[in-house]
């Protein structure tokens, strides 16, 4: 990897791509620290200390945001509205007919699709945004700081209107610069942003363990949470780079006097074949209990049972519907985003066929049964990753924000993947040496 990098600051281009890349990262996390206005600064600051880490309800978004959503600042949306966005148009496609055929029409049906996402984008920003007022108006957001309900001082419907207004325009912003990544960097503009966001919480997540530990002053912690993460990152890179290659062989065909096809190739089914998907559907379900005793602030018996086992996050009632939550979501969202039937038509238009199983209705059964079996430990993979902060809670006594949780190891190593494979391939255009020497 290092020396991939390497041989792309060599390259004229490439390293034109890398610094663009770089200087958006950096305009991005200096918009995570610039505060919205009509916050008192010192008053957020004040509560940060006070939390002294522990985020609470919010910490999956504030993870996202790189710690801009806790700071109130104009990034404090981040991206997530923008892969709410997008996981809402992936399920809408399987439901309205209007935007499969839109994404059966090709690049001018995804872009589409693509404008679509962006509008409701903007959307989900403006009710993030009145959300995340509301709750910092009321003092939810720090529910044990004492200067809680000072972190808005003017609480007037104009200052509410400006705040949401800028943190809309920051969720805009953010999906502008992944765009140019996209467009003039080295690709994967979102995915990178989402990198920047979740890696920028790992230095101080690590010193806090440290700070907090009693063993040669935290350093045996600390190196124990290091050994941790980089066995999770060995095991992470080996199960999402797994795939169950299934043989397709295609057909000769006579067209005229020349004749096509005879070639041989395979469908790669990865055993994580649902990515981080499954893991963020179930930790967001799990939040909706929560937040609901929170704003109804109801001392009744329900409400006392629901923050007894849903809360904290180590109950073994909460990490049993934790985990059978992320298998069942990854089952469905394979289920929806992979059509047997339509790639088995698809071999059977091209002449294509997997040796031993007959064409059309046969494949179609063999394409799911083989989906079905490779789910099974994808799945379970996710859930004991995704259980990773529970132990850490359970053991180092750290907040739920685990540094090498599963949700943010996931995404880093496969953002890391995606992009070392892409600058791989433009180095490989640029320094194509061909057949003749």
């Amino acid at each position: 990897m290092l020396t991939a990098f390497a041989r792309a600051f060599q390259t004229p281009d490439l390293r034109k791509k890398l610094l663009f890349t770089l200087g958006i990262m950096v305009l991005f996390r200096i918009g995570a620290h610039v505060p919205v206005p009509g916050v008192s600064y010192e008053n957020v600051q004040a509560c940060m200390d006070e939390a002294k880490g522990a985020q609470g309800l919010f910490g999956l978004v504030n993870m996202f945001s790189g710690g801009a959503l806790l700071q109130i600042t104009i990034f404090a949306l981040g991206i997530m509205p923008y892969i709410t966005a997008s996981i809402i148009l992936q399920l809408l496609v399987v439901v309205i007919p209007r935007l499969e055929a839109l994404k059966k029409e090709g690049q001018a049906g995804q872009a589409k699709i693509t404008q679509y996402t962006r509008y409701l984008t903007v959307a989900l920003a403006i009710l993030q945004a009145t959300g995340l007022v509301a709750t910092a108006r009321s003092g939810s957001l720090f529910q044990n700081c004492s200067v809680a309900t000072q972190i808005i001082p003017d609480q007037s419907i104009f200052t509410t209107v400006v705040m949401v207004l800028t943190m809309t325009a920051g969720t805009g912003l953010i999906m502008w610069l992944g765009e140019l990544i996209t467009d003039r960097g080295i690709g994967n503009g979102m995915s990178i942003l989402m990198f920047v966001s979740i890696a920028a919480g790992f230095p101080g997540a690590l010193w806090a363990i440290k700070k907090q530990g009693k063993l040669a002053d935290g350093w045996i912690e600390f190196g124990a949470v290091i050994v941790c993460g980089l066995a999770m990152v060995a095991l992470v890179v080996f199960v999402e780079q797994a795939q169950r290659r299934i043989p397709v062989q295609y057909a000769k065909r006579m067209i005229g006097r020349r004749s096509y096809g005879g070639t041989s190739t395979y469908i790669p089914l990865k055993v994580n074949q649902a990515g981080v998907i499954p893991v963020i559907f179930a930790s967001s379900l799990l939040y909706i209990p929560a937040l609901i005793v929170q704003f109804s602030g109801s001392q009744a018996g329900w409400a006392q049972w629901i923050q007894a086992h849903f809360v904290k996050g180590d109950h073994p009632l909460y990490i049993a519907t934790y985990f059978l939550l992320i298998v069942f979501f990854a089952f469905f969202y394979v289920a929806i985003s992979f059509n047997p039937e339509e790639v088995a038509d698809n071999m059977k238009k091209y002449g294509g066929f997997i040796p031993g199983i007959r064409a059309g209705r046969p494949t179609a059964e063999y394409l799911s049964y083989v989906l079905n079996r490779i789910t099974w430990p994808g799945s379970l993979y996710l859930g004991l990753i995704a259980l990773v902060p529970t132990v850490a809670l359970i053991l180092f006594n750290a907040n739920q924000n685990f540094p090498f949780g599963g949700t943010s190891i996931l995404i880093i190593v496969g953002v890391g993947l995606e992009t070392v494979k892409q600058i791989e391939s433009q180095l490989q255009q640029r320094h194509y040496e061909g057949f003749l020497r």
